[in-house]
């Protein structure tokens, strides 16, 4: 009896994780160039790919690999982009309002014409990334960022140091 009591428990304990872990098929169809609002694409791999004008709207793209991608006018609003990686990515005229960009990586970004507003930037590192011509970025949210000497940023705004 003990043991069955057991793997239940350790069984009803592993159900919250698998709710949480990356989705293969809706990661396969959005690799394709499908739209996947409010998919489950946790540590999906887009690096190097052309995905412009997609829909991504709330889904949950935690650690995932956008490195060499572009994403132009592709919709990020309200997706949890938490530790991605976006090394030298393009995203012109991208929409990230209200995206959750914590710890994400955008170093080398082209980001121009992509709107910010309300996106959470907490250690979000853009050196060396153009978002001269951003939409909705406050001088609030570039403050629990950070970026170098080459970062290109809106006038009068300012980006602490990495």
């Amino acid at each position: 009896m003990k043991p069955l009591l057991i793997a239940s428990l350790v069984a009803s304990l592993a159900l919250p994780a698998a709710a949480l872990a990356q989705n293969a098929g809706q990661i396969a169809s959005a690799r394709r160039g499908s739209s996947c609002p409010g998919c489950n694409l946790f540590q999906a791999d887009f690096s190097g790919l052309e995905l412009k004008g997609r829909n991504f709207t709330g889904a949950r793209l935690r650690q995932a690999d956008l490195s060499l991608a572009v994403m132009n006018r592709t919709s990020f609003a309200r997706t949890d982009l938490r530790d991605i990686n976006a090394y030298g990515g393009v995203f012109s005229s991208a929409n990230f309002a209200g995206a959750d960009l914590t710890h994400a990586s955008f170093v080398g970004a082209y980001l121009q014409g992509a709107n910010l507003a309300g996106a959470r930037l907490d250690g979000t590192n853009f050196s060396g990334a153009e978002l001269d011509h951003v939409r909705g970025l406050s001088q609030a949210q570039l403050n629990r960022a950070c970026g170098d000497a080459a970062t290109r940023i809106p006038p009068g705004l300012r980006i602490p140091a990495c």
